[in-house]
């Protein structure tokens, strides 16, 4: 790791952050030890030099900021003299000093890519010559020197595994685990890859002192202290994508030549070959990039991965591919509405009526986890009740007897991956196997796994519990009609999605009789009949591409398809398929629409 033998502080720095890397996880991914020279490079006087034409060299006196958490951020900058000393805060304590960047060393990690605000302060340490590269030229850097380019975003992905690994540089949310809202905040942050730190007060006296200061109680908890310095109290998941950049301030007078709705492997594919090939785009993504994909413990059948890749993995990297292209990614950004009698066509947002404009919408927003009826779900979800598995809740149920209700492969995933960590996973289905619902390879796993039980024709009827949290189910087995109480705290439902869709109704684009969106053929056998009646013939209608929907312009990829394979592979190849389908529309289009 290199670091200038003059200076103490960052050796210390150095020592500490190798210790912490190797008390992180009990299986980390990131070994800040061995691979410090990946982590922060130290480069060459020949890629000093390439990089001198895509920034402007600043010069800053001793102990002048030069980085400020959670402001606006220039973009990488490199040292050229002197040095900047890196600090990070959690709210609680003293700035900690955790590394010092000299000579031929960069500061930033992969959120400057989209030129979002960095997560630490830097001040110069003496006089200090600084290149600073915007994320705009940073990212034509990258583009220009593919070579200096991977070292560089190479080491931007291992500093943010770095963060996330030890619990740091992010916000500090603090309140009781335990608590519902905690868990939420915790999920949308782990979802979206983004570092953050738990101080529950009940173990923590500065923590308790710190809300007694700013008077927080019942609803006002969690407090969350943001990168800089503010704290927020009970914020939603919108107030955290404000906070911490992911959820930028969007023009309502730009117009995209794509929008992407929904940030899912379809969605994240469109926009990666979309901006490669010099479209602007704009994804927006409800929850977190990954769809339901992210959520997966591992994919073993995807194309080039043989022992398999984890659904986040994989959604990651692709999430920094996008950026690496200029894309603009927004989340939390849910849609309310699509506008199609206009030109540009009209995405407006849900909650704040903004309306964003666009050439052509790409849409790929999946589907909604679907939630049995039981009627007190709502008071248990997040507190005993989850629709995903990741290591969050697998550290909650740490030997543990747990229900999982689901026979489909993400339910299979999902069940194998919690029996590390349980004492015991029942697995609930209404069928009589699982042979009809999931790949082979999983169910041989689950039928090897010694702590897995399945339990079929049986489904939950009851939940049992507290403010605190889940108690107890009641679950019904169909064919004998017997129920019984199982005494567990963690529940989790992959009962499958329903496609969503029911913001398209206002906009006219077809669906089937399952919500799904129709293309292509699809969409002109189904009016077929009411063309003829009307008089209109085949050789009459428009033609349509394969990806587009029944409105001109507008395309759907991916598991909100009809007839599409839910498969991440498929969602994949529709993502990249689709964006030569939006070329030759907008080849089409009249010259007066075409903009630029």
């Amino acid at each position: 790791m290199a670091i200038s033998p003059l200076d103490p502080i960052a050796a210390e720095t150095h020592d500490a952050l190798a210790s912490t890397a190797t008390a992180a996880a009990s299986a980390p991914t990131l070994d800040l030890e061995k691979r410090g020279y990946q982590i922060f490079p130290t480069l060459s006087p020949g890629d000093i030099k390439h990089m001198l034409r895509f920034g402007q060299a600043r010069t800053y006196q001793d102990g002048e900021p030069v980085i400020e958490a959670g402001k606006t951020c220039y973009g990488l900058m490199l040292v050229l003299k002197g040095a900047i000393a890196m600090y990070r805060t959690n709210g609680l304590d003293d700035p900690l000093l955790f590394i010092t960047h000299t000579v031929g060393q960069f500061a930033g990690e992969v959120a400057q890519l989209s030129g979002r605000a960095p997560l630490a302060n830097g001040y110069a340490a003496g006089t200090t010559d600084v290149l600073v590269v915007p994320p705009e030229s940073l990212r034509a850097l990258l583009v220009a020197h593919a070579d200096l380019g991977e070292r560089i975003v190479r080491a931007l992905i291992l500093r943010r595994v770095g963060l996330i690994e030890q619990n740091s540089g992010g916000p500090t949310i603090i309140g009781a685990r335990s608590q519902g809202r905690v868990h939420a905040l915790q999920s949308f942050l782990s979802a979206n890859g983004h570092p953050y730190s738990v101080i529950d007060p009940a173990e923590d006296p500065r923590a308790a002192d710190l809300i007694a200061l700013h008077q927080a109680s019942g609803d006002d908890l969690p407090l969350v202290v943001c990168p800089d310095g503010a704290i927020k109290k009970n914020p939603t998941t919108v107030d955290m994508g404000r906070c911490l950049g992911m959820l930028p301030e969007l023009s309502e007078d730009k117009v995209w030549d794509v929008i992407v709705v929904g940030a899912g492997p379809a969605g994240l594919a469109t926009a990666v070959y979309a901006a490669s090939e010099g479209l602007s785009v704009l994804a927006l993504e409800t929850r977190a990039y990954g769809g339901q994909a992210g959520a997966s413990a591992r994919i073993e059948n995807y194309l080039g991965f043989p022992t398999g890749i984890s659904g986040g993995a994989l959604a990651g990297r692709a999430y920094v591919q996008a950026q690496k292209f200029g894309v603009e990614i927004a989340i939390p950004a849910p849609t309310g509405r699509l506008i199609c009698d206009t030109w540009p066509l009209q995405v407006e947002m849900c909650g704040s009526y903004q309306k964003l404009k666009a050439r052509t919408v790409v849409l790929s927003c999946g589907a909604r986890y679907r939630r049995p009826s039981l009627a007190n779900l709502k008071q248990f979800e997040g507190k005993g009740v989850y629709y995903w598995a990741s290591p969050i809740e697998a550290k909650l149920c740490r030997s543990e007897e747990i229900v999982l209700v689901g026979g489909g492969n993400s339910a299979g995933q999902a069940a194998v991956f919690l029996s590390g960590h349980a004492s015991k996973v029942h697995i609930l289905i209404r069928r009589d196997s699982l042979a009809a619902t999931m790949s082979s390879y999983l169910i041989e796993r689950i039928e090897a796994t010694a702590n897995i039980e399945l339990h079929t024709h049986s489904e939950i009827v009851a939940l049992e519990g507290n403010d605190d949290g889940l108690k107890q189910i009641r679950v019904r087995n169909a064919k004998t009609e017997q129920e019984t109480d199982y005494d567990v705290c963690r529940v989790f439902l992959f009962i499958g999605a329903d496609p969503n869709t029911a913001w398209l109704s206002d906009c006219g684009v077809d669906v089937d009789d399952h919500g799904f969106i129709r293309t292509g053929f699809d969409v002109a056998k189904a009016q077929c009949r009411a063309n003829f009646e009307n008089g209109v013939y085949p050789r009459d209608m428009p033609s349509r591409a394969a990806l587009e929907t029944s409105v001109p312009g507008v395309f759907a990829i991916g598991d909100v398809r009809a007839a599409s394979t839910k498969r991440v592979a498929a969602a994949v190849g529709e993502g990249a398929a689709v964006v030569s389908q939006i070329h030759q529309f907008l080849a089409n289009l009249p010259a007066d629409k075409r903009g630029g």
